[in-house]
């Protein structure tokens, strides 16, 4: 090719070659700030996608996380006040028990019926303060707790209306005379007869509350099994948006430094390429 002073085709050359670099650096620089590899849709469309769909179930796995974690405190004090009423309940018995026995003086059967009646008005207390956000399980009318499960669907007929998969704890009830407690409300072992048939009211109630412990250890059990369940799916999800987006920055570093020094290499090539037409000159000379 002739010499030219209007078409300088090694600077042309030398000028893309640069123009590649820095936008190879500019990558690379983006990923080091960014610690990502795909940051937009522009860097990878089906990463990027697949990656915000990941996303969207990390957050609502952390909502059914902090769902559990409240259904897991109402459950928990629930447990913590049955479990106190059926120590009453056994310390009552044993109360029953010595009133009935025919060999005991007035005063002393007096002093125990005291004794009884303070732990039965026990219950009701312990009842009343086993309450966790506005939910009691342990009183008739303190409603149930419910919490999301999982994201699944539960309802896999229905197209337009999300039924949540979700599990419940049952109310127990165990005010003072109702299903599970038997005892009444004014119960009393006065008498020795009033003591012999608390015996086998008190007896009924022991079997309903191994029942109702049963039911909330089982609650508690599953909710807790859940909560380890959705945390580690939620760390196998956040590890493959990793694997998807997130850059490696061993290798973005050793590949700034080569792109570092090609572009170096870059200007002194345009450099040179502009300074071949002033060579053009000395013909004339």
């Amino acid at each position: 090719m002739g010499f030219s002073v209007n078409t300088n085709v090694g600077a042309m050359a030398a000028l893309q070659s640069l123009t590649s670099t820095n936008k190879d650096l500019a990558t690379t620089q983006s990923r080091i700030n960014t610690g990502l590899s795909v940051s937009s849709t522009k860097d990878d469309s089906a990463s990027y996608t697949i990656a915000q769909g990941l996303r969207g179930d990390l957050g609502g796995l952390k909502s059914v996380s902090s769902s559990l974690s409240r259904a897991k405190s109402v459950t928990d004090v629930a447990v913590a006040g049955a479990e106190q009423i059926s120590d009453i309940v056994n310390q009552m018995k044993a109360k029953a028990y010595q009133s009935a026995d025919n060999g005991i003086d007035t005063a002393t059967r007096t002093a125990l019926n005291n004794d009884f009646v303070a732990l039965r008005d026990q219950i009701t207390t312990i009842v009343n303060s086993s309450d966790f956000n506005g939910t009691n399980l342990l009183k008739a009318s303190g409603g149930t707790v419910t919490a999301l499960q999982s994201l699944q669907d539960a309802d896999t007929t229905s197209a337009t209306t999300w039924n949540p998969d979700s599990l419940s704890v049952a109310n127990q009830g165990l005010d003072l005379g109702g299903s599970v407690v038997t005892i009444a409300s004014g119960g009393n072992i006065s008498s020795q007869s009033a003591a012999a048939a608390m015996i086998d009211t008190i007896t009924t109630t022991q079997a309903n509350l191994k029942t109702s412990l049963s039911t909330l250890g089982a609650a508690s059990r599953k909710i807790d099994a859940q909560q380890t369940f959705t945390s580690k799916l939620s760390d196998v999800i956040e590890g493959g948006i990793g694997n998807l987006v997130d850059a490696d920055l061993a290798k973005e570093s050793a590949r700034l430094q080569a792109l570092q020094v090609k572009q170096q290499l870059g200007v002194q090539a345009l450099s040179i390429a502009n300074q071949a037409p002033q060579t053009i000159t000395s013909l004339f000379r």
